[in-house]
């Protein structure tokens, strides 16, 4: 538990979290303690998505993988690239 307080997350490796927040761009996912990162819309499914709702509500526990951090030092997260049911590379 304390690990994962002071953990920083790696790109390419694969978390468990919870989501937070629902906004018309994605999801945002906290995981590891209190970190936090956005799925955007365009990586929740491998097709196209009208609306985030359609597929996930707050409070829902979901896989992501960590894509790495964008210019402004956010955290980018993919839920397409986990199977939802292992916590593995889809």
């Amino acid at each position: 538990m304390i690990n994962d307080i002071v953990a920083v997350p790696e790109e390419g490796k694969n978390y468990h979290g919870v989501i937070t927040k629902i906004m018309d761009f994605g999801a945002f996912v906290r995981f590891l303690g209190s970190t936090e990162g956005l799925v955007h819309i365009s990586e929740v499914k491998n097709e196209r998505i009208a609306s985030v709702c359609d597929f996930y509500k707050e409070g829902d526990s979901i896989w992501v993988k960590c894509l790495g951090t964008d210019n402004r030092g956010k955290i980018k997260l993919s839920a397409k690239r986990v199977n939802q049911e292992t916590g593995e590379d889809a």
